[in-house]
C-alpha cells in the first residue's frame, strides 16, 4: 500500500493546513529549526553590511569622548619624543559619566564644596537648607551638571596651583544661566498648576507597567496622533519660549485650522498623522541588520503618509512657513522609497513567515526556485512511489520528505520487530535519525535530489535577504529626509491637537508685547476648573507698567481665590508654549520665569516641615531669583507657623519686593491674613494694589460671587466654611464669641452654661461620697476627709 502526505512533501513556507501525520508534523517541526539555523547563512550574505557597520563605530584617535585609551596615546607619544623632551606634557583630563556625573556622587560633591558664601561655624544640617534655595536638587540634569563643574573646578585647580592639594578650589557663588529665550519654571510650579499630572492606570494589567497622564493642562491638550507628536508636545511644554517668532509662527497654523472651511483638512491630515510611526528606531534596526518583517510595512505606510502630507499642503497657503516646509522639503525621495517598498517587498508574505520576502517578478532566479519548491509535492510523491517499489514488503507505507539545510530524506515508520538500534540498517539506504516513531534515510534518489535541486529554501532566503540588503542600502541613503518628515510631521501633529482642544473650548488667541512687563487678561479662566464646575465666572488681571506690580487678594474661605492664581499662572504659561488661551482677550509681556508657592510639596524624605519647604523650595527661590520680568503667584503664605511670625515674615518679604521699585516683579498674593491691610504693614504706593473676591451675606448665608474687583476683604468667615463642612452649631456659636472677644481685646471666658454643667457634677459627686460613709465605723476619720475630699471639691465648686 502506496501512503503519501502532500503535507510532507511541500516545504513551501506559506501556511497549509493541519496534517495529522507524525511524520509530516515533525517535518515542519525541523523546517522551522531549519529556518532558525539558515541565520548564519543570511549573515554571510551581508559581509558588507557589517563590515561597514564595524568600521564606522570604531572611533578615531581624535573621537575619545570618555578617553580609556592608553594603547593610542602611548603610540601617539611614541611618535612626538621630540616634542616631548622640549616641552613638559600636561595631564589629560577624562571624564565618566557614570563617575563623575552620577546623580549621588554628585550630591556629595555639592554638599561638601568649599564655599566662601557659607560661614565655617555653619552645620552640616544648616549647609543643606541653604545649599537646597539656591540649588534645585529635584532637577537631576542640573545636579549632575554641577557635580561634573566641581570636578572638573577640582582637577584643574584653577586659582590654587601653588597650594596644598587638601586645599579645594573656593566657590564664591552660584549664578543660574537659563537657555536663551526660554522661560524658567521649577517643577514645583509644574505640580501646583496640574501642568502635568501622573496616577496609577487604572486597569489591573498594567499598574506594573508605569503611570497614566490624570486631570492636567497636557491631558487636555494632547489630541496628538502620533507618539512623536506627543513627545514634541510634552517637549514643548517643559521649554516655554520668549521667541516672539516661534510663538506666532505656531498661532497662526492654529488659527488657519480653526477657519470653519478649513476643517475637513484637519480632519484628513489628522487621519494622515495617525500612520506616522517610529521611523528612527526602523532606520536603526536597518543599520544594524536587525529589520523586522513587520518593519517594511510600518516605513511603507509612513512614506505614503508622508505623501499624502505634501500633497495636502501644497494646497494650504504657502505664506505658513510650516506648510511651505512640508511642501518643499518632502522631496521626490519618498515617491523613490514607497515606490521601492511597494514593488519589491511581499507585504502579507513576509508577515505570515515572519521574514523578508519579494513579490513575483523581482528576480526570475528566486521564481523559478519558488516554482520547483511549490512542485515539489506532486513530485516527491512519484518519488515516494518508485521507493516503496524497492523496499521490503513488510513496510507498509513511506514519504519522502525535503527539510531545509538537510536536504531530502526518505521517511517510513517504524516496525514491532526493529527494537534495538541494530535493527534500524536497511540495505542500500543510509540511517540517519529516528523521530516520533519515524525511521529517516538517505537512498540513491534523495541523494540525487540534493544534487538536482539543491536546498532550494535557504537559496531563496538568502538571495532574499541579498535584496532586502539593497533595498536597506537604499532606504538608508535617503534617511535624511526621513527624519525631516519625522520632525515636521510631528510639528503639524502638535499644532492640529492644540487646534481641535481651541476650538472644542473656545480659546483665543493671546498677543504678545515685548513692551509690555506682565500680563493682562480680559476674562480669563481656568482650563481645568471650567471642566470640572457646572458654571465658572471668569475673572479678568492686568500687571503691568509701574502701577499693580503687587496685588494682595482678600477674600473669605473658597471664594476662589486660589482659583484665580493658577487661572493667571495656566493662561501665561499656555501663551508661552504657542497655544490659544481660555479668555477673550489676552495680552502677553516678557515673561522670563513663573514661580510659585500655592500647596506645600511635603515629603518625609526631605526631613524638612512644611514651613520651612515653603520658605526654602518656594518663597526663597522667588526671592533670590524673581527679576521685573518674572510672574510670581503665592498663596496663603506664613499659615504653617505662629499666626504673629506668619504674618511678620509675609509682610517682609513683601516690603522687600516693593523696595525694588520699577524692577519689583508681578506679584499675586493671595491672604486670609487681614491685619496685614488693618495693621497697615505695607507701605501705600503705586505699586501696590487690593483685590478681594466679591461676596454678598444674605441673612445667615453667605453667597459667592466669585469675582475679583477692588477692596479690602472684611472677614474671611471662617465659619461659614466651618457650617458647609458640617461642624455642630454649638461649635460655630462659641467660635464666633471667641473671634469677637480677640477682635475687641476683651478677656476670653469660659461658657456659663458648660460652667454650671460641671458645677452640679462636682456638687453631685461630693453628695455621692457623703451618702457612702459610715458614721458608725470607729476608724473613720472625719479630718482627713473633710481635708482631702470635701475642702478640694468646694473649691471647684465655688
Amino acid at each position: 500500500m502506496l501512503k503519501t502526505k502532500t503535507k510532507c512533501y511541500r516545504s513551501s513556507p506559506r501556511p497549509s493546513p493541519p496534517c495529522t501525520s507524525a511524520a509530516s508534523q515533525k517535518s515542519w517541526n525541523l523546517q522551522g529549526h531549519g529556518l532558525r539555523r539558515s541565520h548564519p547563512r543570511q549573515d554571510a550574505a551581508e559581509p558588507g553590511a557589517r563590515g561597514s557597520l564595524g568600521r564606522l563605530s570604531q572611533p578615531g584617535p581624535r573621537a575619545r569622548p570618555w578617553g580609556d585609551g592608553g594603547g593610542g596615546r602611548e603610540r601617539a607619544g611614541a611618535g612626538r619624543a621630540s616634542q616631548e623632551h622640549r616641552e613638559p606634557k600636561r595631564p589629560e583630563i577624562v571624564f565618566l559619566p557614570s563617575v563623575d556625573f552620577g546623580l549621588e556622587i554628585s550630591k556629595q560633591r555639592l554638599l561638601s564644596g568649599n564655599y566662601a558664601f557659607i560661614p565655617d561655624s555653619t552645620t552640616a544640617t544648616e549647609k543643606i537648607l541653604f545649599l537646597s534655595s539656591i540649588i534645585p536638587f529635584d532637577c537631576v540634569l542640573t545636579v549632575r551638571a554641577l557635580g561634573g563643574l566641581l570636578k572638573f573646578l577640582g582637577r584643574r585647580r584653577i586659582g590654587i596651583e601653588l597650594e596644598d592639594y587638601n586645599v579645594s578650589v573656593p566657590i564664591l557663588g552660584f549664578k543660574k544661566f537659563v537657555l536663551t529665550h526660554l522661560v524658567s519654571i521649577d517643577q514645583d510650579t509644574y505640580s501646583v498648576l496640574q501642568i502635568f499630572k501622573s496616577e496609577s492606570h487604572p486597569s489591573v494589567y498594567k499598574v506594573a507597567s508605569g503611570l497614566k497622564e490624570g486631570l492636567s493642562l497636557f491631558g487636555i491638550l494632547n489630541r496628538c496622533r502620533c507618539k512623536w507628536g506627543e513627545k514634541l508636545l510634552r517637549l514643548w511644554f517643559t521649554r516655554p519660549t520668549q521667541d516672539l517668532g516661534e510663538l506666532n509662527s505656531r498661532l497662526d497654523v492654529i488659527q488657519f485650522f480653526l477657519l470653519p472651511q478649513n476643517l475637513d483638512i484637519a480632519q484628513m491630515l489628522h487621519r494622515l498623522l495617525s500612520h506616522i510611526k517610529n521611523v528612527p528606531l526602523i532606520l536603526k534596526r536597518m543599520k544594524l541588520s536587525h529589520t523586522k518583517a513587520s518593519d517594511w510595512q510600518v516605513l511603507y505606510k509612513t512614506v505614503y503618509s508622508a505623501l499624502g502630507l505634501r500633497d495636502a499642503c501644497r494646497s494650504l497657503p504657502q505664506s505658513i512657513q510650516l506648510f511651505q516646509d512640508i511642501a518643499q522639503e518632502f522631496s521626490d525621495d519618498l515617491h523613490h522609497i514607497a515606490s521601492l517598498i511597494g514593488k519589491v517587498v511581499d507585504f502579507e508574505g513576509s508577515l505570515a513567515e515572519n521574514r523578508f520576502t519579494v513579490l513575483p517578478n523581482i528576480d526570475p532566479d528566486i521564481d523559478e526556485k519558488k516554482r520547483r519548491l511549490m512542485g515539489l509535492p506532486s513530485f516527491l510523491t512519484e518519488v515516494a512511489r518508485k521507493e516503496l517499489e524497492n523496499l521490503d514488503s513488510r513496510i507498509p507505507s513511506c514519504s519522502v520528505i525535503y527539510i531545509p539545510l538537510i536536504g531530502f530524506l526518505l521517511s517510513i515508520p517504524r516496525l514491532p520487530s526493529m527494537a534495538e538500534a541494530s535493527d534500524f540498517e536497511i540495505e542500500g539506504l543510509d540511517f540517519m535519525f529516528l523521530s516520533e516513531e519515524k525511521l529517516h534515510y538517505r537512498s540513491a534518489r534523495t541523494k540525487e535530489l540534493d544534487v538536482l535541486l539543491g536546498d532550494l529554501h535557504c537559496d531563496i532566503r538568502d538571495q532574499e535577504t541579498l535584496l532586502m540588503y539593497q533595498l536597506q542600502c537604499q532606504v538608508l541613503a535617503r534617511a535624511s529626509v526621513l527624519t525631516r518628515v519625522l520632525d515636521l510631521a510631528s510639528r503639524l501633529d502638535v499644532l492640529l491637537a492644540l487646534a481641535s482642544a481651541a476650538r472644542d473650548y473656545g480659546y483665543s488667541r493671546p498677543r504678545y508685547s515685548p513692551q509690555l512687563l506682565g500680563v493682562r487678561i480680559q476674562n480669563g479662566r481656568h482650563p481645568l476648573m471650567e471642566l470640572c464646575a457646572r458654571t465658572f465666572v471668569p475673572n479678568s488681571a492686568e500687571c503691568g507698567g509701574d502701577r499693580g506690580r503687587v496685588k494682595v487678594i482678600t477674600g473669605p474661605n473658597s471664594s476662589g481665590k486660589s482659583i484665580y492664581l493658577k487661572q493667571v499662572g495656566l493662561i501665561t504659561f499656555m501663551a508661552l508654549v504657542g497655544s490659544f488661551v481660555p479668555a477673550e482677550e489676552a495680552e502677553i509681556g516678557a515673561v522670563d520665569a513663573i514661580f510659585t508657592r500655592i500647596h506645600s510639596c511635603e515629603s518625609i524624605s526631605l526631613g524638612l516641615s512644611t514651613f520651612m519647604i515653603d520658605l526654602n523650595q518656594q518663597v526663597a527661590k522667588a526671592v533670590n531669583n524673581a527679576t521685573k520680568q518674572s510672574l510670581v503667584l503665592i498663596d496663603e503664605f506664613g499659615k504653617g507657623t505662629n499666626t504673629v511670625d506668619g504674618l511678620a515674615l509675609l509682610a517682609a518679604v513683601l516690603r522687600h519686593w516693593l523696595a525694588l521699585g520699577p524692577v519689583c516683579p508681578h506679584i499675586f498674593v493671595a491672604t486670609n491674613f487681614l491685619s496685614l491691610v488693618q495693621l497697615q504693614l505695607l507701605p501705600q504706593g503705586p505699586l501696590l494694589q487690593y483685590l478681594t473676591m466679591e461676596t454678598c451675606e444674605d441673612g445667615d448665608d453667605l453667597v459667592f460671587f466669585y469675582q475679583v474687583c477692588e477692596g479690602i476683604a472684611k472677614a474671611s468667615h471662617a465659619s461659614h466654611t466651618a457650617a458647609q463642612a458640617g461642624l455642630p452649631d454649638q461649635l460655630l456659636t462659641r467660635g464666633k464669641e471667641v473671634s469677637d472677644l480677640i477682635r475687641s481685646g476683651k478677656p476670653i471666658k469660659p461658657v456659663r452654661e458648660l460652667l454650671k454643667e460641671k458645677q452640679m457634677e462636682n456638687c453631685q459627686t461630693l453628695v455621692d461620697k457623703f451618702l457612702k460613709l459610715d458614721l458608725e465605723d470607729p476608724d473613720l476619720d472625719l479630718d482627713l476627709f473633710m481635708s482631702q475630699e470635701v475642702l478640694p471639691a468646694a473649691s471647684a465648686i465655688l
